[in-house]
């Protein structure tokens, strides 16, 4: 049987005013919310933009991150044959470069009864907006990888049983992420 991991990432700018986003950290949590992996990447490309008021990281916060392709080999690693659960997924997996079965992610971000009872069938919901209205909990930082990996758990747990009775039944109870992301998807 699958373990259920969870993932976010923190990615800063780079490219043409920082429009190109890049990995600078990664997490990993368990169904309890315990951190498996949670770690600083060093940007391979020129920052352009670290994001600092929404992110928390300037320069001088990579003194002890790991090189990109460490991180990418182990996040993959932990990943592989796993349920993953997240919110808008193809934007973490696309800054890791790694693509993950469709069948085997739970992206709270795309769950189509969340969007039904918000009465925006059509839009993908922030997380802190989810976390809210489904938890009544106040996110502190919304990009704080670890406190997002934790809380897109906690609201998958909380529905679980839902989310799975529909995929049992044969009904894929998500909509599709974007189609420029349709490689993060094997």
């Amino acid at each position: 049987m699958n373990r259920y991991i969870s993932l976010s990432t923190v990615a800063v700018g780079a490219g043409q005013g920082g429009s190109m986003p890049i990995l600078a950290r990664v997490t990993l949590a368990d169904k309890r919310g315990q951190i498996l992996y949670d770690t600083l990447v060093i940007p391979t490309a020129p920052v352009v933009s670290y994001r600092t008021q929404s992110t928390g990281l300037d320069a001088s916060s990579f003194g002890a991150a790991i090189p990109f392709e460490k991180a990418q080999a182990a996040a993959a690693k932990m990943l592989e044959g796993n349920i993953v659960i997240g919110h808008q997924l193809w934007g973490d997996l696309s800054v890791l470069g790694i693509a993950h079965p469709a069948v085997d992610t739970r992206d709270i971000g795309l769950f189509l009864p969340f969007r039904a009872t918000l009465g925006t069938p059509n839009t993908v919901i922030g997380l802190p907006t989810l976390i809210w209205h489904f938890m009544r909990r106040k996110m502190t930082m919304e990009q704080d990888s670890a406190e997002c990996a934790r809380a897109s758990m906690d609201l998958f747990r909380a529905h679980q049983k839902e989310w799975e009775g529909c995929i049992k039944t044969g009904q894929w109870p998500c909509a599709l992420p974007p189609s420029a992301f349709a490689r993060c998807f094997s």
